[in-house]
C-alpha cells in the first residue's frame, strides 16, 4: 500500500467525514426498520407455532413472572428453590422444558416483580417492557438533548436484545442514567436512583468509589437510605427465610459464571473473554480484577476532579461496563448513556479524531458481539468497551483551555438527528 493510499485509509476512519447527519439518520432508520421487522417476525412465529416452547417470547422474563407467581401464592422463599421455580416456568409453556432461567436477584427485586403474575404471561411481558421502556426513554433523551427523536434509541441493537429477552436493562439504564443527570442538581434523588440499583449489585461496584472520591455526601446518604429501605421492606414483605434462600443460591450464581452455564460467548467481560479462550478460572478472575482496578482508579480520578457533572457520570457508566465480570448483551443497553453523552458533546463542540468511528463500533457492538464470539472465538466486548471508556475519558479529562482541539470542522459536520442539549 502506498503512503498516499495509507493516509487516505487512515483518514477514512480517523475523521469519518463520510458519516454526516443525513447518512447517520439513514443508517439508523435502516437498522431500526430491520430490527423491528425481525422482532415482529419472531413474535408472529412464536404466537402461531403449535409448540409454544419452540420460540418462547421473553425467555428471561419467565423467571420474573414465575417468581411473582410464587410470591403471590405466599411462597416467596421458593423463588430460590430451582426445582420449585423451574416447575412454574414449565407450566407457562404447557409443561415443556425450555431451559431454566434462574432468579439470582436479591429479594429487593422481588418487590419489583411482585405484581407481574397478576396478569397473564404475555400481557405481563408487554406491560413490563412498556413501563420500563417508558422510564428509560426520557432518561436517554435527557442525555441526548430535549429535541432528540426516538430514532437513536429504537435503532440501538441493545434495545431489541432487551425486548427479545424480556430483561430489565431498561430499568437499570433508567436508574443509572437518571442518577447521572441529577447528581449535580438533585444529589439526594440521584443517590436514591443509585441505591435502587441494589437489585443488580454487580452493576453498582464502582458507585461507592465514585461518590466518595467526589465527596458526594448527600448522594451517598440518599443511596444508603434507599438501599436500606428496600432491604427492610423486602424483609417485611417476604421474611428472613427468603433472604436466607437468596444467600444459599449465590453459590449457584457463581457456578453459572465459572462453569460456563451461561456460554462465555454470550457475555461481554474480560472474565468471559479468557474463558472463551479456554483460560483457567483463576486467570479469568485475575484479568477481570486488573480491568476492574484500572476502571475504579480512573473513575476515582475523574470524580475527584469533576465531582458531580454529567461528564463524570458518563465515565462512571462506561467504567461499570468494564468492571463487572457478569455482563450480557442486553446489559449493553447501559452504553446508551456514554454514547448519548459523546454524541451530544460531538454535536455541540465538534467530533474528535476517531470519535465517530468509535461511536459506530460501540453502537453496533450488541448486534455483533455474541455472533462473532460464538463463530470465531473473538471477544469483541472488552476491547470495544475499553475503547468507549477511553473516548469518554479523553473528553472528560480535557481542560477547557484546550478547546481548540474540539473545534468543529467542515469534514465532520454535526449530525442532525439529535441537536445539542
Amino acid at each position: 500500500m502506498s503512503s498516499r493510499a495509507f493516509q487516505a485509509f487512515r483518514a477514512f476512519f480517523r475523521e469519518a467525514a463520510w458519516l454526516d447527519g443525513q447518512r447517520a439518520t439513514a443508517y439508523a432508520r435502516i437498522l431500526g426498520g430491520l430490527s423491528l421487522l425481525a422482532a415482529v417476525g419472531w413474535a408472529t412465529l412464536s404466537l402461531t407455532d403449535p409448540n409454544p416452547a419452540a420460540r418462547p417470547l421473553g425467555p428471561d422474563f419467565v423467571s420474573f413472572w414465575a417468581a411473582s407467581k410464587l410470591a403471590l401464592a405466599g411462597h416467596p422463599e421458593q423463588v430460590y428453590s430451582p426445582a420449585a421455580h423451574a416447575a412454574v416456568q414449565r407450566a407457562v409453556f404447557g409443561g415443556v422444558d425450555t431451559g431454566y432461567a434462574a432468579f439470582f436477584y436479591p429479594p429487593v427485586f422481588l418487590l419489583v416483580c411482585l405484581p407481574l403474575a397478576a396478569l397473564p404471561y404475555l400481557a405481563s411481558l408487554g406491560a413490563w417492557l412498556a413501563v420500563t421502556g417508558a422510564a428509560c426513554w426520557p432518561v436517554i433523551r435527557g442525555w441526548l438533548g430535549r429535541s432528540a427523536t426516538m430514532l437513536p434509541a429504537l435503532a440501538f441493537p441493545a434495545t431489541f436484545y432487551n425486548i427479545g429477552h424480556g430483561q430489565n436493562a431498561f430499568l437499570t439504564t433508567a436508574l443509572f442514567g437518571a442518577g447521572g443527570l441529577w447528581l449535580q442538581r438533585r444529589p439526594w434523588l440521584a443517590g436514591a436512583c443509585f441505591g435502587a440499583l441494589i437489585f443488580k449489585p454487580h452493576l453498582g461496584l464502582l458507585i461507592p468509589i465514585a461518590l466518595i472520591a467526589g465527596r458526594q455526601w448527600k448522594a451517598i446518604a440518599g443511596a444508603a437510605a434507599t438501599a436500606g429501605a428496600l432491604v427492610g421492606l423486602s424483609l417485611l414483605a417476604f421474611g428472613l427465610k427468603t433472604w436466607t434462600g437468596f444467600l444459599a443460591v449465590s453459590g449457584l450464581a457463581r457456578a453459572t459464571l465459572e462453569r460456563g452455564l451461561v456460554p462465555p460467548a454470550d457475555m461481554q467481560s474480560a472474565f468471559a473473554a479468557i474463558r472463551l479462550w479456554n483460560g483457567p478460572v483463576p486467570l479469568a478472575y485475575a484479568a477481570q480484577a486488573l480491568v476492574g482496578l484500572a476502571a475504579a482508579l480512573a473513575v476515582a480520578v475523574v470524580f475527584a476532579r469533576r465531582r458531580n457533572d454529567q461528564a463524570a457520570a458518563a465515565a462512571l457508566v462506561a467504567a461499570t461496563l468494564l468492571a463487572t465480570p457478569f455482563l450480557l448483551d442486553y446489559d449493553l443497553m447501559l452504553m446508551a448513556v456514554p454514547l448519548a453523552w459523546l454524541f451530544a458533546e460531538g454535536t455541540r463542540r465538534g467530533f474528535l479524531p476517531w470519535e465517530k468511528t468509535g461511536l459506530v463500533a460501540a453502537f453496533l457492538l450488541p448486534l455483533l458481539s455474541r455472533i462473532v464470539a460464538a463463530r470465531t472465538g473473538l471477544p469483541l466486548g472488552p476491547p470495544v468497551l475499553a475503547m468507549l471508556f477511553a473516548l469518554v475519558l479523553r473528553r472528560v479529562l480535557a481542560r477547557d483551555e484546550d478547546a481548540p482541539s474540539f473545534a468543529p470542522s467542515a469534514a465532520a459536520p454535526a449530525p442532525r438527528t439529535t441537536p445539542s442539549r
